[in-house]
């Protein structure tokens, strides 16, 4: 209904404009009738809190106003929104999750802002194939939610995680999802096996390696370009009871990189279960130096450890190791002194603390909460994400943790190696779910006590017959939208800044001058990278993004998004009128 969408636009768009003395008047109204002949289910909003809430991110450096909020039911209210939006001339669809975007890459000005944290419930349900288990979830659920629920209900938990878990599935897999789990299991995009899509031609469909597999690769680290992700199958393992965290500091680089690089080239036994690592400054600023690094309020950093020859930033490596309630201390130790005894860190500044599993990946929690008492949660976040390849980290080390950074950012400087592909692992074969139902009847246990004895190998079950297979490690899908620097080895750099509440404009503004100095730097050097969570707001910029991948980029936007509806934050494609 052409005409329809057109009177509707016009209806709504008064409430947006400033001068509109009528505007006030309904702010935050919700239009039941505009949504019922939309065929929406959910609420669409204008103006008010929700309008303010999608017109910024946790960047702070963007505000454009949406002409609407649509609170989506499901996803044929989504289906519904970019229907109308390709009947309209000019309305584009974003989906906004938690709102974690940095450069406005979740907004649609002018446009309909999705909210996706209005489907999180949708979907919940655990599967187990010959292949593994597996969960089924909205992709508008929180990751922090999934694991909760995964891990107290079932035992189980996702493979690969991000450093904080505030995020929607549906807003990492359109990234990649990255963190010190993917040197074994590659990114979150490479740990799901089944999506299902509204693409930019408003059709509703599932797809995976086998079925609309074009479609699948597309979307996973396809920036939003090619379809809003409403629910994904997610790789489960067994969940660890505990994990031994564990940092240690080096004053060179090159020792830094070297052990991480060996850690996360190890098979599965022969390493720690998380390797990240990162800069801090030489000194005791409690933002950016020393403070920064003990992982226990009784722990102190001790300077006089640090040689003489220490330069004006030091390293941490960060590692973890998982283990069961039943694995004795000494075993524990044992594990952890074979490793670590191998590794060339400053002697004497070793700190590590045991904690729960689920406490454990939600650390950046804490972080969080400070954040928020302190104001640093609601100021601007001028972050700056990169993959640098090995070939360049030393000289990227030498002018920008040396020299540009070498005062702090004002926050964590991440940096840590990951592999294209990752080492073999075994993996074992789970049972066809109504063989597990059966099982579990007749032996008169639940199915998650059954699956632990499964996946423990208890002597109870031993007439169960398991099978136990040598996998290739996952490993970054070529075929996927996300791109790399060359090389089997690169590292993900993160700048991850924060601006304290006291701060002039000139600070913030300074801050994100110096990214720009960053990339422009890297650009002049002829340096190996690619922008994480990429932002440009060129033509030209974007091309040498993908590189060679660009042609296939165009080529998946016109079999999928051929107006330009969606994500038109990232500012890749224009709306075809």
């Amino acid at each position: 209904n052409h005409t329809y969408t057109h009177t509707m636009i016009a209806y709504i768009e008064p409430y947006f404009l400033d001068n509109d003395a009528d505007a006030a008047s309904v702010t935050g109204q919700s239009f039941d009738g505009v949504s019922e002949s939309l065929h929406i289910q959910g609420e669409i909003l204008c103006g008010g809190a929700a309008a303010d809430i999608a017109g910024k991110d946790f960047g702070g450096m963007n505000c454009v106003k949406p002409l609407a909020v649509v609170r989506p039911v499901g996803p044929e209210d989504i289906a519904g929104a970019v229907r109308a939006a390709l009947r309209s001339d000019k309305l584009t669809v974003a989906a906004r999750g938690n709102g974690h975007s940095i450069n406005g890459q979740a907004m649609a000005e002018g446009g309909l802002v999705l909210d996706m944290r209005s489907t999180a419930e949708n979907h919940f349900e655990v599967g187990f194939l010959p292949s593994g288990a597996f969960v089924d979830v909205s992709g508008g659920a929180l990751w922090e939610n999934v694991l909760k629920r995964c891990v107290s209900e079932y035992g189980l938990a996702p493979r690969s995680w991000t450093d904080y878990l505030g995020l929607t599935v549906g807003g990492t897999l359109s990234n990649a999802g990255v963190g010190g789990q993917a040197f074994r299991y590659g990114p979150q995009t490479s740990n799901v096996t089944e999506l299902d899509v509204v693409t930019g031609n408003g059709d509703v469909v599932t797809c995976s390696e086998v079925e609309n597999s074009e479609l699948f690769f597309s979307v996973l680290g396809g920036l939003g370009q090619f379809g809003i992700i409403t629910r994904a199958r997610v790789l489960l393992q067994p969940a660890p009871d505990m994990v031994r965290w564990i940092r240690i500091v080096y004053t060179e680089f090159d020792e830094f990189t070297r052990d991480a690089e060996w850690l996360v080239s190890q098979k599965d036994e022969s390493s720690f279960d998380y390797v990240e690592g990162f800069v801090f400054v030489n000194g005791d600023d409690p933002v950016n130096g020393w403070p920064t690094v003990p992982l226990h309020p009784d722990h102190d950093f001790d300077p006089t450890q640090l040689p003489q020859s220490s330069g004006s930033v030091l390293y941490c490596l960060e590692l973890a190791l998982h283990y069961r309630d039943s694995d004795s201390n000494s075993t524990v130790d044992k594990r952890v002194e074979r490793l670590i005894g191998r590794l060339r860190f400053v002697e004497g500044l070793r700190f590590e603390v045991d904690l729960p599993y689920v406490d454990f990946l939600l650390r950046v929690k804490r972080a969080e909460e400070i954040a928020k008492v302190n104001g640093t949660w609601e100021t601007p976040h001028p972050w700056l994400n990169l993959f640098v390849s090995k070939r360049d980290i030393g000289e990227f080390d030498r002018t920008v943790f040396k020299e540009l950074a070498k005062n702090g950012v004002g926050g964590p400087m991440l940096v840590y190696p990951l592999l294209r592909s990752s080492p073999l692992y075994f993996t074992e074969l789970c049972m066809d779910p109504r063989v597990v139902s059966s099982l579990a009847v007749s032996y008169l246990m639940s199915k998650r006590d059954l699956l632990h004895c499964l996946y423990n190998k208890a002597q109870t079950l031993d007439e169960i017959t398991r099978g136990v297979t040598a996998c290739e490690g996952t490993e970054w899908d070529d075929r996927a939208s996300v791109v790399l620097p060359e090389g089997e080895i690169f590292y993900i750099v993160a700048l991850l800044r924060f601006v304290p509440t006291c701060a002039k404009t000139s600070s913030f503004e300074k801050m994100v001058a110096q990214n720009q100095e960053i990339v422009q730097w890297c650009v002049r050097k002829g340096i190996d990278f690619k922008l994480y969570l990429p932002h440009y707001k060129s033509r030209e910029e974007w091309i040498r993004h993908f590189g060679n991948r660009w042609s296939r980029f165009v080529d998946r936007k016109t079999m999928y998004d051929p107006m330009a509806i969606l994500s038109p934050g990232q500012k890749i494609f224009n709306r075809a009128p």
